[in-house]
């Protein structure tokens, strides 16, 4: 006597599928951040008009410098990523897939449209998933600690510019229960599959750091990609004018960065973009100067470089690269 196989019930045309709840939060929150800036733009619309005349009078010799700069910078990412990984990876092909992860991380929010590019590149040079994954979390574990590093640099430099503010009590109840939370998820189930997935990561970066030229490669091209992307906001500042030390400009973007890193908009847009002139602003810098500044280095590192990428992208998928 057989068993009859269990019936598979249709679902419902009217009726819509599972929805991935990550990213249908993320997605809302994005819709919430840029109607906020498209709220504060219309409400600053002076401000920000005055900052894009203001840019087409800037200095085109320092436009030039911060140009040069955000090249720099997909270069650096190429050489950060070549060093996560102990395989030789094709180096035409990285650097096109750096160029190609920066215009899609314009596109997805909270750095998703940059990882699956990287992922998928990896992918295509052999690496297997756990190792592809594990080579984007040394990477992104790097940079995390360069730009920390270039902050204590620059510290000293600008002494009381950055003030640790006064968190209030609720703040800390929930940063306590946050921990708490953690820990107790440490601790269930899901801890073996986070000690597994952590020890694959830690065995990635002790291979990495065997060999003196990856592990150069993966700080060098870190601390490259954080430092050149200060210079290109201390170049459109100097182009625009703007009445701040160097030192300065680059710590406030480095903390403004990090700031809008909490809110995983493509990008930074939006958010990083009022962090900035906020910190420029309250930091000494007339506002459409500010906002000059941001324009133009958000015209050097997304704008001019976008469709180029996406077209570079395509190419990339047409021939099967990615």
């Amino acid at each position: 006597m057989t068993q009859d196989a269990p019936e598979v019930l249709p679902v419902p045309a009217g009726r819509p599928g599972p929805r991935p709840r990550g990213l249908v939060w993320q997605v809302g929150l994005l819709v919430c951040v840029l109607l906020v800036l498209a709220y504060l733009t219309q409400r600053y619309w002076p401000t920000v008009r005055g900052g894009a005349v203001r840019l087409t009078e800037a200095d085109p010799g320092w436009l030039a410098a911060g140009a040069v700069a955000a090249v720099g910078t997909w270069a650096a990412s190429a050489l950060a990523q070549q060093g996560a990984v102990v395989e030789r990876l094709p180096g035409v092909r990285l650097v096109a897939a750096q160029f190609a992860a920066c215009a899609a991380n314009h596109l997805l929010p909270a750095g998703i449209g940059a990882g699956a590019v990287n992922l998928r590149f990896l992918l295509r040079c052999g690496l297997p998933m756990g190792r592809s994954a594990g080579a984007l979390a040394v990477k992104a574990g790097a940079g995390g600690v360069s730009k920390l590093l270039l902050i204590a640099v620059l510290v000293p430099f600008c002494p009381g510019l950055l003030r640790v503010p006064e968190v209030p009590l609720v703040w800390l109840t929930g940063a306590l229960g946050a921990a708490l939370l953690v820990t107790a998820v440490a601790a269930g189930p899901l801890w073996p599959r986070c000690r597994r997935a952590l020890g694959a990561v830690m065995a990635d970066v002790r291979a990495v750091h065997a060999r003196p030229a990856r592990a150069a490669a993966l700080w060098g091209g870190s601390l490259g990609f954080a430092a050149l992307h200060c210079g290109v906001v201390v170049a459109v500042s100097r182009a625009v004018a703007l009445p701040l030390p160097a030192p300065e400009v680059a710590l406030l973007y480095l903390a403004a960065s990090g700031a809008a890193a909490l809110l995983p908009t493509p990008g930074g847009l939006g958010s990083l973009d009022a962090a900035l002139v906020l910190a420029l602003a309250t930091s000494g810098a007339p506002a459409e100067t500010a906002a000059s500044a941001v324009l133009g280095y958000r015209m050097l590192t997304v704008w001019l470089p976008l469709s180029p990428g996406l077209l570079t992208l395509a190419v990339l998928l047409r021939r099967k690269a990615l």
